[in-house]
This record gives structure tokens, C-alpha cells and sequence, in this order.
């Protein structure tokens, strides 16, 4: 079984700003959600059914947002904590 994976536009233009090096541990950690969905934290209220990754790459903390279903592993967002909950609200709100 392998889950489909699927880029948000956000998800899409955060990551075309990144180095080598850091798309290379952002590989494995998207490895790590494909291997055990479950890895993230899911949310509550009006972000439930996201769940949340955290990692670092070099100093940054990072937090990748994603869904996922029997078939499909949606990337939504990349970003630093700052404003990361406010920005990800946004997303969503405005891809309804």
C-alpha cells in the first residue's frame, strides 16, 4: 500500500526557496510521515484532522501540516512557528 502524496501550492512554493541540503532532510522527513502517518500531532477545533510534524533543519524549528486518508498524503504547509497556526487557519479558510 502506498499512499499518494500531494503538494498544497503553499507547501509547493516554501520548498522551491530551499537549498540542497535542506530539501534533502525535508526527503526524509516526509519519509518518516509515509512510513507512520501517525508520527504528527493531530489538532484540535478548527484544524482537526491536520496533523503537525516538527523538525529542525540546521537551527529552525519547522512545522509541516498534512492530511491524510487510506490513499492520499496531503503536504499543506512548511513554515517556522512564528504565525505558522494564524497563516495555516488562513490556508485553509481560503481553499474552502
Amino acid at each position: 500500500m502506498s499512499l499518494r502524496v500531494i503538494q498544497s501550492r503553499s507547501f509547493a512554493k516554501k520548498t522551491k526557496r530551499f537549498t540542497k541540503k535542506q530539501k534533502a532532510i525535508l526527503d526524509v522527513q516526509i519519509k518518516k510521515i509515509l512510513e507512520n502517518p501517525g508520527i504528527g500531532k493531530e489538532k484540535r477545533g478548527d484544524l482537526r484532522g491536520v496533523f503537525i510534524h516538527k523538525f529542525k533543519i540546521e537551527t529552525i524549528q519547522y512545522l509541516l501540516s498534512y492530511r491524510y486518508n487510506k490513499d492520499n498524503l496531503e503536504l499543506i504547509m512548511l513554515g517556522p512557528h512564528e504565525n505558522y497556526y494564524r497563516d495555516l487557519k488562513t490556508y485553509l479558510k481560503s481553499r474552502k
